[in-house]
């Protein structure tokens, strides 16, 4: 299976037309190199925005409001590709209102099939931004997708840096992970994050990210990142872990040819089995012995 992960610049949208180009031309670019799988990034969504003004999406809860009211025509639009171009796409995460969930806005990741179907994967945990000043709410519950692709499951950014999160995953065989950060600092954090889920759970895990600069956005004004998909460092996987990287903050998409098969292989016969062994840690986890050395 051939996974595509987007390096995204989030742009001032004109007209809705405009969009509906935008997203048709990089999933029909994807599809064109063979990808079954197009990972969108974390708060990519945040363009909608643009398309009542800039004054209101320079405006943190109004910009809020303009992209929930949207997400609904945005949605139509990825299942119209999906079905249209026979492939899998994770959406941009975006904010969606949903009362049975929070009061406030949740961040949302929707899961689009060829066949129609959807699924969503709300954030877990909030970062400073998202709890501070914008007021995010924490979503749903973490879910399993299972597909035709295979398991597959959604780290939204900050919440790749939690293994009990990635733990509470470890069935799945792809690990999704969109995400958007201000600084070189943060990436390297989400990445590092996407690459101990992988080690951990022997799957291969999917980091997108917005790039770039966005004038009209408080929320997502600076965004350094880059796409990359990762494995374990074992039998049937790169030494490094890494099956490809794209180049920082340029934009466009990356490309990886992922064994489904390897997965399972090494699962079952790993040099290491981290998977498995997460389970000998049980009882070690307590206060360690503190012992003073002269």
């Amino acid at each position: 299976m051939k996974v595509a992960t987007a390096s995204y610049p989030a742009d001032f949208l004109n007209n809705w037309d405009a969009y509906v180009d935008k997203l048709t031309r990089w999933v029909s670019e994807a599809s064109g190199e063979g990808a079954q799988l197009l990972v969108f990034p974390e708060y990519g969504a945040m363009e909608l925005s643009t398309l009542e003004g800039r004054e209101t999406a320079l405006d943190l809860e109004a910009s809020i409001h303009a992209v929930a009211e949207r997400i609904p025509a945005a949605d139509a639009l990825h299942s119209d590709l999906a079905g249209r171009f026979g492939v899998h796409i994770l959406a941009a995460s975006a904010p969606v209102f949903d009362s049975s969930v929070a009061e406030r806005p949740v961040n949302r990741a929707r899961l689009f099939t060829p066949t129609g179907g959807m699924g969503v994967q709300d954030k877990q945990i909030m970062t400073r931004f998202e709890r501070e000043e914008w007021h995010i709410a924490p979503g749903g519950p973490l879910r399993v997708f299972d597909t035709v692709l295979g398991r597959i499951g959604i780290l939204i950014c900050y919440d790749s840096e939690f293994p009990l999160l990635g733990r509470a995953l470890s069935e799945v065989d792809i690990l999704l992970v969109p995400s958007v950060t201000e600084a070189l600092t943060g990436h390297s954090r989400v990445r590092i994050g996407a690459q101990a889920r992988a080690l951990e759970a022997q799957c291969v895990a999917v980091m997108s990210s917005v790039v770039g600069e966005a004038d009209w956005s408080e929320a997502i004004d600076v965004s350094v990142g880059r796409g990359a998909i990762f494995g374990p460092p074992d039998t049937g996987f790169p030494a490094t872990g890494i099956f490809a990287e794209g180049a920082l903050n340029v934009p466009g998409w990356t490309y990886a040819d992922v064994d489904m098969a390897a997965i399972a292989e090494v699962r079952r016969n790993g040099v290491v089995l981290n998977r498995l062994h997460w389970q000998d840690q049980e009882g070690r986890d307590g206060p360690p012995e503190v012992e003073r050395l002269r």
